[in-house]
């Protein structure tokens, strides 16, 4: 799980100060003398002791150490990993309203983590976080009523809880949110408010994000048609590792869309989406090859690509291929695998 720790140091007490008093019961100073541990701060870092002093702590129901304690065991920090404990003490803080051991406990329940998959108790305890302000929790609530994970589907009050979260700055939700715009799901089909919302996680690296807001550029949707900006997000994101940017990308160079033809780069990007298993690369990259267009001609290295393209579903490659064994190209003739 991906939430952010709060173990932090808060302490302005001497060490020595701080074990005194926390030996002698004091939960909330037993708290801050494992996070001094913990981070190293005013002494050397000792996750063993960290973890006894967060245990204490716990044990005399302080919530921010049963949660810091859950994290402990769930990372093997100072102890071996647990997820069964992780899970009792995050139910521990979650039953105590802390909202951060909430978001947690519901996806112990999402994944099976310490206990039983149970998609109903998960989506109790997203719907818990989220009203208390968590935006991961309004996020995976969302995901919750879009998907019917645990409830019914409802994909109006999944479009509620996107816009509540992305408005919280969490940019996968924001993600989500121009999706809901885009395809019209819980709302009104609206292109506007989709582009504004796919630049705002474009602009927070959210890949799929740069790939959606750079074809609203090529398109025109939601926003006035520009290949330049276009090509601008098309290579953040092909350069951020998504095999459709590449694709785009490699088809903008090869055809001089918002920037300078060159074949040899758009040869370099179908062949990184080509090998991302992009199944519009291979078929790109097989006609590259066929063709000697930004690379020397190769039948040999086409055949490959339509066929690693025709076995990935696309049509056009299925055709080639046939054609490739009908005229021996690239392959030996076999016309009953031409047929077929």
């Amino acid at each position: 799980m991906s939430t952010p720790t709060v173990i932090s140091f808060s302490s302005d007490y001497y060490i020595n100060q701080l074990e005194q008093q926390a030996e002698n019961g004091n939960k909330e100073l037993m708290n801050n003398l494992a996070l001094c541990y913990y981070n190293g701060k005013g002494m050397e870092k000792n996750l063993e002791k960290a973890f006894y002093w967060l245990q204490k702590a716990a044990e005399m129901d302080h919530v921010t150490a049963q949660f810091n304690l859950a994290l402990c065991y769930e990372n093997g920090k100072g102890t071996e990993k647990n997820l069964e404990k992780a899970f009792y003490w995050y139910q521990k803080a979650a039953e105590m309203d802390l909202v951060t051991a909430q978001f947690n406990l519901a996806t112990c329940y999402r994944n099976g983590f310490g206990t039983e998959k149970n998609l109903e108790k998960a989506f109790y305890w997203y719907q818990k976080a989220a009203e208390n302000g968590n935006g991961f929790g309004m996020n995976s609530l969302a995901i919750c009523y879009e998907n019917d994970k645990g409830t019914e589907k409802n994909l109006e009050k999944a479009f509620f809880w996107y816009q509540k979260a992305a408005e919280m700055d969490l940019v996968t939700a924001q993600f989500n949110l121009a999706l809901c715009y885009h395809n019209s799901k819980g709302t009104e089909k609206n292109l506007e408010k989709a582009f504004y919302w796919y630049q705002k996680a474009a602009e927070m690296d959210h890949v799929k994000a740069q790939f959606n807001l750079a074809t609203c550029y090529r398109n025109g949707f939601g926003i006035e048609k520009n290949l330049k900006k276009a090509f601008y997000w098309y290579q953040k994101a092909a350069e951020n590792g998504n095999e459709f940017g590449m694709n785009s990308l490699a088809i903008c160079y090869e055809n001089g869309f918002g920037t300078e033809k060159n074949l040899e780069k758009a040869f370099y990007w179908y062949q990184k989406a080509a090998e991302n298993g992009n199944g519009f690369g291979m078929y790109n990259l097989a006609i590259c090859y066929e063709n000697g267009e930004g690379t020397e001609k190769n039948l040999e290295k086409a055949f490959y690509w339509y066929q690693k393209a025709a076995e990935n579903g696309n049509e056009n490659a299925q055709f080639n291929l046939a054609l490739c064994y009908e005229n021996g190209e690239g392959t030996e003739k076999n016309l009953e695998k031409a047929f077929y």
